[in-house]
């Protein structure tokens, strides 16, 4: 396993280790560390990617009046981080009756900390699919144009593709990139059972890493289409994904996968 710098599942022997690809919660509520106590699992949190924000005067080579539009499609809470600094540092004024479309309510509340939230102006998908996004956007897209505000280097294609079928006013908003953060000490002395990818960025920054990786056992969860794409492109192996029914959320999709081992395991 040399060659990866990874080492396999079978050569862990204590308690098995998560390395979830994203910053340390906040909050000790955080139903992660709920996880952690039910089945005695390692969680360890390290971001995969770090995201630079585009300064006001690269942003402004696209050439995009962001007044002119009236509804803004939000991915992550990421991209509304740097919608509102964005108009910050160009002093655009967003109109009050500006739509926020969002893929999930959790996405959707963050809007708080910048603007008055309004159930008349903000939408999210019901299951935090895609396809659920598009049957909010479907039902205003006659009326509105939208700005999707993505990664310089990262896009959701699915979304680009049905707002292109489905004859949406739209443009691609960049106002940030993704650079692959340094993962190789992370992984010099101990290895990890499951590692959990968020983003095709995620998966990329592992290869980058690590461009001779192989799994040796190690079992790999993924979250979103995306990703998953990403993920068999790549040629992993995957064990653990969401958001499937009944399987919103990589949270979801790790519990249901312990406790399915744990039974195994008892058996």
């Amino acid at each position: 396993m040399a060659k990866s710098g990874l080492k396999s599942a079978e050569s862990v022997t204590t308690k098995k280790r998560i390395l979830i690809s994203q910053p340390r919660p906040e909050s000790e509520k955080s139903p992660y560390f709920d996880l952690e106590r039910k089945y005695g699992v390692e969680l360890v949190f390290t971001p995969f990617i770090k995201l630079v924000g585009l300064e006001a005067k690269e942003f402004r080579k696209q050439k995009i009046d962001i007044a002119s539009f009236s509804a803004v499609i939000f991915t992550s809470r990421n991209a509304i981080d740097h919608f509102f600094r964005t108009c910050d540092e160009m002093k655009v004024a967003v109109s009050q009756d500006t739509k926020y479309f969002c893929i999930t309510e959790a996405v959707a509340l963050y809007l708080q900390k910048f603007t008055l939230y309004r159930k008349r102006k903000v939408f999210y998908g019901a299951d935090g699919t895609n396809k659920s996004l598009f049957d909010v956007i479907n039902k205003h897209k006659e009326n509105e144009r939208f700005m999707y505000v993505c990664s310089e280097n990262q896009q959701d294609n699915d979304i680009v593709n049905w707002l292109k079928t489905h004859k949406c006013d739209f443009v691609l908003a960049f106002m940030y990139r993704t650079i692959s953060n340094d993962l190789k000490s992370l992984f010099e002395k101990k290895g990890y059972d499951i590692i959990c990818l968020f983003t095709p960025s995620g998966v990329q920054s592992l290869f980058d890493n690590f461009p001779k990786f192989k799994q040796n056992g190690t079992i790999v969860g993924v979250f979103g289409n995306n990703t998953l794409k990403a993920a068999e492109n790549a040629g992993l192996e995957l064990l653990i994904k969401a958001p499937i029914p009944q399987v919103p959320s990589m949270i979801t999709a790790l519990d249901k996968f312990l406790a399915e081992k744990n039974v195994k395991a008892k058996k």
